[in-house]
């Protein structure tokens, strides 16, 4: 009998601790990191912001911004960018490394870049013409993916 009480409480703790692990919340501009308001401010100062998401995990913490013309950006617990997905329009050059932008623009001379995403030290580049390229660390091309 002791041991069916330690098991349903352990499982009824399991329980509360996973439903306060996904805490999703609207957040305003002004609570988002100080880099990830200098970032917006520098690249979409003149586009609407339609909502911010703060993410809370256990042990990590994400936003999500979300303009009015559909584009989004991810940020890390540091405020620094994790994805760039402006979707109909191009990403903003400033954050597009150079050796990625010369070898768009030396391949696919007439595609834009829509999202830009970075994962354990690869950079992940969408094109307009819905390749996917992929980077590694040094910035040199790993793959392309249609």
């Amino acid at each position: 009998m002791k041991k069916i009480l330690v098991i349903i409480l352990a499982v009824f703790s399991l329980g509360v601790v996973t439903a306060k692990a996904d805490n999703d919340r609207v957040i305003t501009k002004d609570a988002l990191p100080a880099k990830a308001q200098q970032f917006v401010n520098a690249h979409f100062a003149s586009v609407k912001i339609s909502y911010i998401k703060e993410d809370r995990d256990f042990f990590d913490r994400n936003y999500e911004l979300v303009f009015a013309d559909g584009s989004k950006i991810e940020f890390g617990r540091n405020g620094e960018w994790v994805d760039v997905d402006c979707r109909y329009n191009s990403v903003p050059q400033a954050i597009v490394p150079a050796a990625i932008q010369t070898y768009v623009k030396s391949n696919f001379p007439d595609v834009k870049i829509i999202e830009i995403e970075r994962k354990r030290g690869n950079h992940e580049v969408k094109l307009s013409n819905k390749l996917e390229l992929v980077f590694d660390k040094n910035l040199k091309i790993k793959g392309i993916d249609d």
